[in-house]
């Protein structure tokens, strides 16, 4: 037996707007949304989707509405890699004029990635150039 990863999940005050935001930074379709959630997918899992094994098709992000702020340090995060065809401080510029803040959670001056945090603080990371 193999599990799908169905979905990551995160919290939000204000789950819709995150939702439009994460779906402009990353170029995914906002699939649903009600005053509960709002549910992004990448735009080929629609197309591939039906094409796939159950356990192939590619996770979502549910923003799901809540009361509270975020506090603290995110223990789960993402990451994040352009292609080695892009430019990767361009694509860190346009996270940034999209709303995203570059943020230090102790990561030293000499890593090889760039910690940010998005409208609501949820940490992510972009990485090092890569091929695949």
């Amino acid at each position: 037996m193999t599990l799908r990863w169905y979905s990551t999940v995160i919290e939000s005050t204000d789950h819709r707007a995150l939702a439009r935001w994460w779906a402009e930074a990353l170029g995914w379709e906002v699939m649903f949304e009600d005053d509960e959630e709002a549910v992004l997918v990448p735009p080929w899992a629609r197309e591939l989707g039906p094409k796939l094994s159950f356990e192939q098709v590619p996770p979502g992000l549910v923003f799901v509405a809540v009361e509270h702020e975020k506090r603290g340090k995110n223990r789960l995060h993402l990451d994040f890699a352009p292609h080695t065809s892009q430019d990767r401080g361009a694509e860190i510029g346009r996270l940034i004029a999209l709303g995203a803040r570059r943020i230090d959670i102790g990561q030293g001056p000499d890593v090889s990635w760039e910690v940010l945090a998005d409208p609501d603080g949820n940490e992510f990371c972009v990485l090092s150039s890569r091929d695949q």
